[in-house]
C-alpha cells in the first residue's frame, strides 16, 4: 500500500524532495520512504501531515485513507492466520422498494447499480436513452465494462473519452476501499487486457468520488441530449444506488426528454 502516484507527482511538482516533505510531516526521511513504498501504514497524525503537505484533495485524501485501512486490516488477518482467497461475491438482487420506484418513474431515465457499477435494473426509458441493457447478457451488465467495450455506448456519448477517464477513476476509487473484491480485480484485468486506453489510465492512479454531474447524449431519432444525473444511495441496501436522469425545466432538452417518455410510454 503506498501513496497514490499522483501524489508522488504533485511532491515532484511542488519540487520538494523527500526529506523536505519528511521534515514539513514532522517524521523521519526513512519512515517516510517506507509510507511511500508502501511497506508501512501511516499512523492518522502522520497521514493528517502528510494530505496536508502533499495537498491531497478530498478524493485522494479518502482513496489513500482507504488503502491505509485496508492494509491494517489485511495485517491483522494475516497474523490471524486469516489466510483464504477471497470468494467471488454473487451479484446481489435489487432491492424490491428500487423495482417498485423504477415502475413508477415513468418520465424519468432511472438505472440501479451495485458494487463496481454492475448495472442490476432499469427502466424502460434509460434503456431507450442510453442503451438496450436487457440485450447485453447479464455477466457483462456492467456500466464501465460496456463503456469500454460496447461500441454503442462510444456513440451515445459524443464526450466519450471524458466519461471513459471518469470510469476508470471510479473503479480506482473502489479498488482502494476494497482491494481484495475478485469481481473488481477480474474486471480490472479484463479491461486492461481489452483496451490500451484503460490500461493507460488505470496506469495514472487518478481518483475520483462523484454522486451528481451532467453528461451529453446522442439519442438516435432526436439528436443530442444535455441531461443531469443524480445518485441515491438507500439506506435499506447501500450496495445499491439510484441513478436518476433529469433535463432542466423549460429547456429543449426538457422537451425532447419527453417526447421519448411519451414515445416509450405508447410503445409499451
Amino acid at each position: 500500500m503506498g501513496l497514490p502516484e499522483h501524489a508522488h507527482t504533485q511532491r515532484r511538482v511542488r519540487g520538494l524532495r523527500r526529506e523536505e516533505v519528511a521534515e514539513l510531516a514532522a517524521i523521519s526521511t526513512d519512515y517516510y520512504v517506507r509510507i511511500e513504498q508502501g511497506r508501512l501504514a501511516p499512523s492518522p497524525p502522520v497521514l493528517e501531515s502528510l494530505a496536508r503537505e502533499l495537498r491531497l484533495d478530498p478524493d485522494q485524501r479518502a482513496y489513500v485513507e482507504g488503502l491505509v485501512t485496508q492494509a491494517g486490516r489485511a495485517g491483522r488477518a494475516g497474523r490471524a492466520g486469516h489466510r483464504k482467497a477471497p470468494r467471488r461475491p454473487p451479484r446481489p438482487h435489487v432491492h424490491p422498494h428500487l423495482t417498485r420506484l423504477l415502475g413508477q418513474l415513468t418520465g424519468t431515465p432511472a438505472i440501479v447499480f451495485g458494487p463496481r457499477l454492475d448495472i442490476l435494473a432499469w427502466n424502460p426509458l434509460a434503456a431507450e436513452v442510453l442503451c438496450d441493457f436487457a440485450a447485453v447478457p447479464e455477466s457483462e451488465r456492467n456500466y464501465i465494462r460496456m463503456v469500454f467495450t460496447d461500441p454503442v455506448m462510444r456513440d451515445v456519448y459524443p464526450d466519450w473519452e471524458d466519461v471513459a477517464r471518469t470510469c476508470v477513476e471510479v473503479l480506482r476509487m473502489e479498488a482502494g476501499t476494497n482491494p481484495t473484491d475478485p469481481a473488481l480485480t477480474a474486471l480490472v484485468g479484463e479491461l486492461a487486457v481489452a483496451d490500451q486506453q484503460f490500461r493507460a489510465w488505470w496506469a495514472e492512479h487518478r481518483v475520483a468520488h462523484q454522486d451528481f454531474g451532467s453528461k451529453r447524449i446522442t439519442h438516435s431519432t432526436i439528436g443530442e441530449l444535455t441531461l443531469d444525473w443524480d445518485t441515491f444511495r438507500y439506506a435499506g441496501a447501500p450496495e445499491q444506488q439510484l441513478v436518476l436522469w433529469s433535463a432542466e425545466p423549460g429547456t429543449s432538452d426538457a422537451e425532447r426528454l419527453a417526447a421519448v417518455a411519451r414515445a416509450t410510454a405508447q410503445s409499451m
